[in-house]
């Protein structure tokens, strides 16, 4: 299994007229840090393109346990389970600075060539990145 840990403080324009944090950025948010847990592997989205491979999301879930509101430091656990094939599943974990369990979520992607259309099998740069944390 492969984790990452992630920080993002709650801007106003994410809030809605509750000062709570708009649903649809949850999504936002688990893309940043997700982004961000890819760079830490040390392949970007951006290298991940530039080998001519792209990842887009096939699959999303949210549930919402508690809102998060304005200005509050939003830690974001992002798990990766199984090991990634043609498609990667990320699992999220959103809390709050008291600890208190905001968001669960997940997202699936699939790695598609992009000059193909077409599914595809990751890079084996990122396959070799990911090969410690199950196993290989």
């Amino acid at each position: 299994m492969f984790s990452y840990q992630h920080q993002i403080r709650v801007r106003y324009a994410e809030t809605d007229q509750m000062g709570y944090v708009y649903y649809g950025n949850y999504a936002s948010y688990y893309e940043v840090a997700r982004t961000e847990m890819l760079r830490s592997t040390g392949v970007s989205y951006k290298e991940l393109e530039d080998m001519g491979v792209m990842l887009p999301v096939t699959d999303l879930s949210s549930k919402y346990i508690k809102a998060a509101k304005y200005d509050d430091l939003i830690t974001i656990n992002i798990y990766i389970r199984e090991k990634p094939g043609i498609r990667i599943k990320f699992e999220y974990e959103l809390f709050n600075e008291a600890g208190e369990l905001l968001n669960t979520g997940f997202t699936q992607l699939v790695f598609v060539d992009m000059e193909k259309g077409r599914p595809c099998k990751p890079p084996q740069v990122f396959v070799d990145k990911m090969a410690p944390f199950f196993g290989g």
